[in-house]
Formats: C-alpha cells, structure tokens, sequence
C-alpha cells in the first residue's frame, strides 16, 4: 500500500516536472520569435532541474539533446569546482610561523 502510494506520488511529481519543463520551452520559443537571444544561466538551470524528475528525452523539443547534455555537464563542472574549493584559513607565511613559535633560524 505504501509502495503504491509512493509510486502515485513519484509520478506525479514526475507529470508536474514535464510538464513544466515543456511551458518553459514553449516560453522560450515564443521569446525567440520575437527576438532571438541565446538561453541565460537561470533557463538552463531550470531546465537540468526539471529534467531530473523524469525521461528528458522525449519531451526536448526546442533544444538538441546533444547541447542539453553539454549543458549538464557544464554545470556538473561548475558544483565539481565549487564542491571542491579550498576551505579555511590560508597558511601562515613561514617566517611569520617561527616568529610566533618563537624559534630563530
């Protein structure tokens, strides 16, 4: 019974997702017809997002899955370099460590 539930409400979730991501291809559609521009940051986010939810694949009307997929990988490099940024506190310059410890060279 839960597993049933659980799976109506995946479902769901994944319909709610499509149907989403195929509004704001139809939005860019209609934006580019008006004027053309390339797709900013926040299109493309939204759409990695939603596409997460269920098979992309099929509903990619607007872009190539070849440029959706570059686009993926792009911002799985960018969370890469951010996940992987260096933390803390930067290292004290040598002299200024035996200065403090105290111990002349």
């Amino acid at each position: 019974m839960l597993s049933l539930l659980r799976s109506f409400l995946s479902s769901r979730a994944a319909l709610i997702a499509e149907n989403l991501f195929l509004r704001k291809q139809l939005a860019l559609f209609q934006e580019r017809k008006v004027r053309p521009r390339p797709t900013s940051a926040g299109i493309r986010v939204a759409l990695l997002a939603l596409a997460s939810f269920f098979d992309w694949r099929g509903a990619l009307v607007i872009v190539k899955p070849k440029t959706f997929v570059k686009w993926h990988r792009t911002a799985f490099r960018l969370f890469w370099r951010w996940k992987s940024r260096k933390r803390g506190r930067p290292p004290l310059p040598r002299n200024l460590r035996t200065l403090i410890s105290g111990t002349a060279p």
